[in-house]
């Protein structure tokens, strides 16, 4: 058994302790018939990112669930893993290049550039699994996967041919979402939408035959180079006389078609719209239903291109400001709203997202959504919280053909091969050298690469060696519970339900435990533009982990987002110091045999009894709070039944027996104390273990050590009664004596009026020490001088203390008359600016106001102590 030091230093033990554990194998899992599994896959990190506050909050929710079911028997894993992270690892590297050495990647050329991408990845990408490490992350190590690896880049490719096969892969030239910044395309899961103050321009367009003119309202006015058609609705009496009829583009002269279309809102703006297929998913919509013409007038870095005539060149929105400008001068602008519209912005980069019509490949949702629809309705998935399960059903119902494309160079490159002697495509797990069309060996790999969900999507089989048939597929997989943010329950969950049913037949997971976001202190949304972003890792270093993962445990209920702060992560700090004191002190009075585990001892006493059967209790809330996965109030309980009633109150009658060399006590503090550990070791893993060891226990680590479980026979509902009368008696008197300033060294006797005499005379040795009692009577009646004496009343008992036994009266008296006089004196200063009529005249009126109140509560307070002093006789 190890001594425990005298304070608790974090650094000095979790690196050690770290290293015990993963050498020792107690994070593997291994395919194992008499086990139940119980599986989580981690969600990726990107694999050159670094950790930040939600990674430390999703991780420690993850790893109190798999150390809690390790403990319960189950044969655990949690598969670890990054992700490549397309966009966000490519542009890090483009930064870098540019510089450090002036250069673009096409520069080097895509062969060098990614040889650049994978040395950036090999000398970052051990960062964050590391940063993992020190959080205490349990994962299984061995079993680290990287999504652009061997086995999950064929995965990808037998995906993505599988689809194609089936005719749920396409490529098509259709309306996408496009980053000017990070110049690729965005599925609709990647455009954030936020509201931006804006203007509704009301421009006029002419009518072909002379008759006069109609008027759109567009907040787009620089696209109006690529207009083809004006959509009304067929039912709008204004204008369904113009159906069919045809008006003039204003500058640019062309004559564009007048259409009916129900899509168009007829209460908004003027109710005719200017439709620009090629630039707004509606408008392309309405422009296949109409076979208009696609006029694409953006390059992809939003600058207007060749068909925009005078204006190519422009930037989008300097081209807005010279549309307007020359609208205005041909006398075209009616008029100019403001007006607070939707603005879609990249994820990624927050730039406004461009919508253009594009050559892109697509997955086709519809009938992918449906069979995933059907596994959450029938609860073979299910969401805590609930809540969680509609918001996902309403988007897969309303979900759009999936861009899968990217104009990136790092990530899975599309498998497909176009042939330049005869045009042939081949799509192809392998690559193709010749065409087996026309035999040519010119073949050329497409140049874009998949979304990085793509692959992410497959996590949950492809780690576990899919596409082939192994152990650890059939034995992990459909894994146990997901533990994710809300906020990418789109981008990750739903793909990864809806490739899981498509391609193992059967869905991934039974439970996806939807947390929150970390805000600061405030409730803000932690940013580097606000400055208020946490460091996990610095917080680890000056409180430990234990501090930082019992804080975010703490403030974590399902679903909903948590508040940090500096002072939550001090009560964790101060918890362990807790903790640490009480073990410290338990273990420094221990005369029993530390080479075995305690057990409870047969004569238990009624405190005993007590202590253990909360302790029970515990066990049994405390386990069904984590299958329930309320994780937060799981931690509270262990709090609250550690600080109050172990520390502040067991601990605290037990030291007269432990003086006296009490072994049943010793084997009671023991007991309790160590499977405290054993429940806290999820939430807390470091302190438990260091704890754990310094107490008689069995087994190597308190990680591999079996799970507490609840004993109906250690249930003592009468001692538990008995011991709530005691300390509810005690804490009256605390409270009494504290009114009166009374500090604990003075000594007074406890009468006793209760219909309970057992249960005070059973704790009258621990009573009297908590009550600060010199000695304790237990009476029949009323005492005759009760006047005289200081008095509690509880649910169970009546309480008198002498005033004698507690006051010095001649000190109290002149004590009392020192502040009475103060009080009066403070009272007169008051009432002199009250009474001076140019004060209550010419100060404010809340100045006077608060004056006033002052003399109210002086008064209160004068009142009060010449109270206390005519008790005092």
């Amino acid at each position: 058994m190890r001594e425990l030091p005298k304070t608790y230093d974090p650094k000095a033990v979790e690196d050690k302790l770290y290293q015990f554990w993963n050498d020792s194998g107690f994070f593997h899992a291994e395919v194992n018939p008499d086990k139940k599994p119980f599986t989580i896959v981690i969600p990726p990190p990107n694999v050159t990112g670094q950790l930040h506050m939600g990674h430390a909050f999703d991780e420690t929710l993850q790893d109190i669930l798999i150390r809690t079911k390790r403990m319960q028997g189950y044969e655990a894993l949690w598969m670890p893993g990054t992700d490549h992270a397309g966009i966000a690892t490519q542009i890090k590297v483009e930064e870098n290049l540019r510089e450090q050495e002036g250069l673009t990647r096409h520069d080097l050329g895509r062969e060098k550039f990614l040889e650049r991408v994978w040395a950036w990845k090999e000398q970052y990408g051990g960062r964050i699994i590391s940063q993992l490490k020190k959080l205490g992350s349990s994962c299984d190590w061995a079993r680290e996967r990287f999504t652009m690896d061997e086995g999950c880049s064929r995965a990808v490719r037998e995906v993505f041919v599988n689809l194609y096969n089936k005719g749920l892969i396409y490529k098509g030239h259709r309306i996408i979402n496009w980053c000017p910044h990070c110049a690729t395309a965005l599925s609709d899961a990647e455009v954030e939408y936020e509201t931006q103050p804006g203007k509704l321009w009301h421009i006029r367009y002419p009518l072909s035959d002379g008759s006069g003119a109609l008027v759109v309202a567009t907040t787009r006015p620089e696209t109006f180079m690529g207009d083809t058609g004006v959509a009304v609705h067929p039912d709008d009496e204004r204008y369904k006389h113009l159906i069919g009829k045809t008006c003039i583009l204003p500058i640019i002269g062309r004559e564009i078609p007048i259409f009916g279309d129900e899509y168009v809102d007829m209460t908004f703006g003027t109710g005719c719209v200017k439709v620009t297929p090629c630039h707004d998913p509606n408008d392309f919509e309405m422009g296949e239903r109409h076979q208009l013409e696609q006029i694409l007038v953006f390059h992809e870095d939003a600058t207007v291109n060749e068909n925009g005539g005078k204006y190519a060149g422009l930037d989008r929105y300097e081209c807005r400001k010279a549309v307007i400008r020359d609208l205005e001068e041909g006398g075209y602008l009616v008029k100019t709203e403001e007006h607070e519209h939707n603005v879609g912005t990249c994820y990624r980069c927050g730039t406004t997202v461009e919508p253009i019509t594009s050559a892109q490949w697509f997955v086709k949702m519809q009938p992918l959504a449906a069979p995933a629809m059907q596994v959450v309705t029938e609860g073979k998935t299910r969401f805590e919280p609930d809540r969680f399960a509609k918001t996902y059903l309403r988007w897969m119902e309303n979900v759009h053909d999936w861009c899968i494309s990217r104009q990136l160079w790092w990530g899975h490159r599309i498998p497909a091969f176009y042939c330049d002697e005869c045009g042939e495509m081949v799509v192809s797990k392998e690559d193709v050298q010749v065409c087996p069309k026309c035999g040519a060996a010119h073949m050329r790999q497409e140049e874009d690469v998949l979304d990085t969900w793509f692959s992410s999507a497959l996590w949950p089989f492809s780690t576990l060696g899919w596409p082939d048939k192994t152990p650890e597929l059939d034995y992990f997989y459909p894994t146990s519970t997901l533990v994710t943010g809300y906020d990418i329950i789109f981008f990750w969950v739903a793909r990864m339900i809806f490739s899981g049913v498509e391609h193992m037949g059967e869905t991934p997971f039974d439970t996806v435990y939807i947390h929150g976001l970390v805000r600061d202190a405030q409730g803000r949304k932690m940013s580097k533009s606000l400055g208020n972003g946490i460091d996990p890792l610095e917080i680890i270093d000056q409180y430990g982990a234990d501090a930082l993962r019992f804080t975010l445990a703490t403030g974590n209920s399902p679903g909903n987002d948590m508040r940090f702060s500096d002072e939550r992560v001090q009560a964790s700090r101060n918890f362990c110091n807790k903790i640490w004191n009480a073990s410290r002190f338990i273990q420094m009075n221990l005369t029993i045999d530390t080479d075995k585990q305690a057990a409870l001892p047969a004569d238990l006493a009624t405190e005993d009894k007590w202590i253990v059967s909360k302790y029970n209790t515990l066990v049994r809330e405390v386990t069904r709070n984590i299958d329930q996965y309320e994780l937060g109030l799981a931690a509270s309980k262990l709090n609250d039944f550690i600080w109050d009633n172990f520390c502040d109150w067991y601990i605290e009658i037990a030291k007269t027996r432990l003086q006296n060399g009490d072994e049943n006590v010793q084997r009671v503090l023991c007991y309790v104390l160590s499977g405290a550990m054993q429940l806290l070791h999820p939430f807390m893993p470091f302190i438990t273990e260091t704890i754990w060891q310094a107490l008689p226990h069995e087994g190597p680590s308190v990680m591999v050590s079996p799970w507490p479980e609840y004993d109906e026979t250690l249930h003592f509902a009468a001692e538990e009664a008995q011991m709530e009368t005691l300390m509810s008696a005690v804490r009256a008197i605390r409270n009494r004596r504290s009114e009166m300033n009374v500090p604990p060294s003075k000594k007074a006797k406890v009468l006793v009026l209760t219909e309970q005499k057992d249960t005070f005379a059973a704790g009258r040795v621990f009573f009297a020490k908590l009550a600060y009692a010199s000695e304790i009577e237990l009476i029949d009646a009323v005492p005759e001088d009760a006047a005289k004496m200081a008095s509690v009343v509880t649910g169970d008992a009546q309480l008198y203390m002498p005033m004698g036994d507690l006051i010095d009266f001649t000190a109290e008296r002149a004590r009392l008359a020192k502040e009475k006089a103060k009080v009066e004196d403070d009272i007169a200063f008051v009432m002199k600016k009250l009474d001076n009529p140019k004060f209550v005249d010419k100060a404010p009126a809340h100045v006077v106001a608060v004056e006033r109140e002052k003399a109210d509560k002086l008064r209160e307070h004068l009142a009060k102590l010449e109270e206390s002093i005519a008790a005092l006789g």
